[in-house]
């Protein structure tokens, strides 16, 4: 059994982490902290029994203190849990300080419960796919369990018909866009972008319920109302 520490200062969404855990076999929460210095004593705490923290699902935007920092921190205690960010922070400086810091993977928030359980069960697969003891037998044993990590998480992860590269491309055409405060419309970003209307449309509605942009309805003042699409403010 995995034991999991839930670092999110949010009480819904460390309750949601919870509820998803419990509903992937092999995994089970040992706490849950809202604080960066109630994460170091439950980590801590643990690392003194005999189920000490083997992951900790950290939420990188923390009350009272960095989550970067935190990862930092964690690496003293002895286990050294693994760590898998969890925030919706998109800076891609911010990723690779997580990486450097310990994060072995990153989930940006809003994600599904299809992409969650893909994160831990690969997580699952590369704990299992490690050698036994504390040395290796070969590179090749310790590739193997890394590939677990990360080899074909993307085509796991992203639905069926979606192409991550025109939804990246689609994404940053809507974040970039400045020609209207309330947003593009699906002709605007399929020019940016230099794809078909239906198709910046279906990419559009995906990012909408996905909840990485805003969909509203533009009534104007003459014609059809057009729906605008504009990155959603994290901040």
């Amino acid at each position: 059994m995995i034991t999991v520490l839930i670092v999110e200062d949010e009480p819904l969404i460390a309750e949601a982490h919870r509820t998803y855990l419990a509903r992937i076999p092999g995994f089970s929460v040992t706490a849950v902290a809202h604080t960066a210095r109630d994460a170091m004593r439950a980590a801590t705490e643990a690392a003194t029994t005999d189920a000490p923290i083997d992951l900790v699902l950290l939420d990188i935007g923390l009350p009272d203190a960095n989550g970067i920092a935190l990862a930092s921190a964690l690496s003293g205690v002895q286990p050294i849990p693994d760590i898998i960010a969890i925030t919706s922070e998109r800076d891609l400086e911010m990723v690779r300080a997580a990486v450097g810091h310990g994060a072995l993977a990153y989930l940006l928030k809003p994600f599904t419960f299809a992409a969650f359980r893909d994160r831990l069960q690969r997580y699952q697969r590369y704990r299992q796919a490690l050698p036994a003891g504390i040395e290796a037998a070969s590179q090749a044993e310790v590739d193997r369990a890394l590939a677990e990590l990360r080899t074909g998480s993307e085509k796991a992860a992203t639905p069926k018909g979606v192409a991550p590269g025109t939804n990246d491309e689609i994404a940053r055409a809507v974040r970039d866009f400045t020609d209207n405060p309330d947003g593009a419309t699906a002709d605007e970003v399929a020019k940016t972008v230099g794809v078909s209307r239906v198709t910046a449309w279906r990419y559009l509605e995906r990012l909408a319920e996905e909840g990485t942009v805003d969909r509203h309805t533009d009534y104007g003042k003459a014609g059809r109302p057009k729906a605008r699409y504009r990155w959603r403010d994290r901040r």
